[in-house]
């Protein structure tokens, strides 16, 4: 064995990864079996899982399923994730298996890494932290992924889109204000109709901006509800009740 390479085992096998990486068996053979396009798995996605496992680490602590050695490695690994420091060792493609599972595994792989870097200085031995048995605990890949969609979603309209949007709608008030003098004709069926100010012209884009800010704000609350906790098929198998 090179070096430069380690061997990491899963199910199907062993399969060599390079040690600059922190992913393990089942990223890499998505690496090779999925060489489709190189459009990525958004990172958000990625951020959204690293919250999913930090929460469930908790959670199965407080239910004894995780010893406290065990759940602190994982949760100060997904913090480490979040960090954005590693963001590199999420090389996925968007096209793989409709569910996610690659990418769920390549988060799971990750934070094992690093949490079993910290803790005894290797890579590769799924021990004391296992992507599956730890990580991946009271979790499967359908209840996971969707949440992930929601969690992200959710924080890039409370971040970025509804700021821009309350941002557009504060300057199409005061435009429509600024403009209230100003005449132009009105046009309908292409053609010239009755007048009106462009100031009129613009209360309409921020009467409709106005509204949509509403809208947006509603369909964040269904965002809320999130899959977790049903695991494979919404019954919850596997998880503690």
């Amino acid at each position: 064995m090179s070096q430069k390479k380690r061997q990491e085992q899963d199910s199907l096998g062993k399969i060599n990864v390079a040690n600059s990486n922190l992913w393990g068996a089942q990223t890499q053979r998505s690496l090779k079996n999925f060489k489709i396009g190189n459009t990525r798995m958004p990172i958000e996605i990625v951020h959204a899982l690293a919250i999913i496992k930090m929460s469930c680490a908790r959670t199965n602590q407080k239910q004894k399923l995780l010893t406290p050695k065990i759940s602190n490695a994982i949760i100060n690994a997904a913090k480490q994730v979040l960090s954005r420091k590693y963001d590199e060792h999420f090389p996925l493609s968007v096209w793989q298996t409709g569910s996610g599972t690659q990418t769920n595994m390549n988060v799971n792989e990750v934070i094992a890494n690093l949490a079993n870097k910290k803790l005894t200085g290797k890579l590769g031995t799924n021990s004391p932290v296992h992507p599956n048995d730890h990580v991946n605990k009271s979790q499967s890949t359908n209840d996971s992924f969707p949440s992930a969609i929601n969690i992200a979603t959710s924080i890039k309209v409370i971040q970025e889109l509804l700021p821009a949007l309350k941002n557009m709608e504060k300057t199409l008030r005061s435009q429509s204000q600024k403009w209230k003098s100003i005449v132009k004709i009105g046009r309908t069926h292409l053609q010239d109709a009755t007048p009106l100010s462009l100031g009129q012209e613009f209360s309409g884009y921020h009467a409709q901006t106005a509204s949509d800010i509403k809208r947006v704000e509603v369909a964040l609350i269904n965002l809320s509800y999130l899959a977790q906790g049903g695991t494979a098929v919404g019954t919850g198998l596997n998880t503690k009740k």
